[in-house]
């Protein structure tokens, strides 16, 4: 049976939400995400069995939360951000087993991880978070570490969001984190979650030329690529926009390319049957790569937001 890794927006609608991914979707187990548009009104969920990190992807929001054994009920306002190329939002952590409602403006993002560890709440507020510079030149990201093991205490989730301006590559060297092996792999199973706009300093260019045009004629995408390490099959080649995601249960996996002229951004959600810890292995075709990043300076766009 050939399974279907790569979803539109809307595609996995449940219970209120524009997207679902948890064990309902064919051969998941590990790994979940939730997002909405708050400006079409609160949503909800018990997350059972399953730990969260809620994050405004655009906009701010409210969450109110119970978590089994805490006082009844409490609240924590999340400052966002215009766009998610705008630097860090707040994001709340919130153990297995919680109740939330989310209400405010803008689009929301929930990353969970099935899990039996119930941890304390933590509030992480933008200015804690570690922005990190990553690569050089055509290779050039920007990593968002709001939700890794160095920054935030959890059972099984890794987070992270990763920004990519416009040219450069992403995810590369391709790489895998499929199987469980101490001191050097870990298996992972990972979620992508992208938006993508304009380059940041070609707005003002873009509007211009495009004069009386309607907007829908800019089409901002990314591409982005899996591909097996091993005989489990899975392929995915594919021109992603924002809202899509695609789902890496296994396999060597980038890049995240982002076309001239659009910054191509995505969240990050991993987890797995193992230890809580993020050890990769690269192709060897293409590892090769890593080693040629000390010969050129980080793009110089970067970092976004300030």
């Amino acid at each position: 049976m050939t399974r279907k890794w790569t979803y539109r927006p809307g595609e996995l609608a449940r219970d209120g939400w524009g997207d679902v991914v948890d064990r309902a979707v064919p051969g998941w187990r590990h790994t979940g995400l939730r997002v909405a548009d708050l400006d079409l009104g609160p949503v909800s969920d018990r997350a059972s069995g399953r730990e969260s990190i809620i994050l405004p992807l655009t906009g701010e929001c409210e969450v109110r939360y119970r978590v089994p054994g805490a006082a009844p009920d409490a609240a924590v306002e999340l400052r966002g951000r215009a766009s998610v190329f705008d630097g860090p939002a707040d994001a709340l952590y919130l153990p297995i087993d919680a109740e939330y409602t989310l209400t405010g403006s803008g689009r929301v993002s929930v990353s969970q991880a099935y899990t039996d560890l119930r941890l304390p709440v933590e509030v992480i507020r933008r200015e804690t978070v570690p922005v990190e510079l990553r690569g050089s030149g055509s290779m050039s990201r920007q990593v968002h570490n709001f939700g890794t093991p160095a920054r935030l205490r959890a059972g099984a989730i890794i987070a992270c969001e990763v920004l990519t301006p416009g040219g450069c590559w992403s995810s590369y060297p391709t790489h895998k984190h499929d199987r469980d092996v101490p001191g050097v792999e870990t298996a992972l199973e990972e979620i992508y979650y992208f938006e993508v706009e304009v380059e940041r300093g070609l707005s003002r260019d873009a509007e211009a030329a495009r004069g009386s045009a309607p907007p829908h004629e800019v089409d901002p995408f990314a591409l982005f690529a899996t591909y097996p390490s091993d005989r489990r099959p899975i392929e995915i080649s594919a021109m992603v926009r924002t809202g899509d995601i695609a789902l890496v249960p296994y396999g060597y996996h980038g890049p995240v390319a982002a076309a001239p002229g659009y910054d191509a951004y995505y969240l990050n959600v991993m987890a797995g049957p193992g230890d809580r810890e993020w050890l990769i292995q690269d192709d060897p075709a293409h590892g090769w790569l890593r080693e040629t990043w000390d010969a050129e300076p980080v793009d110089p766009r970067l970092p976004f937001g300030g």
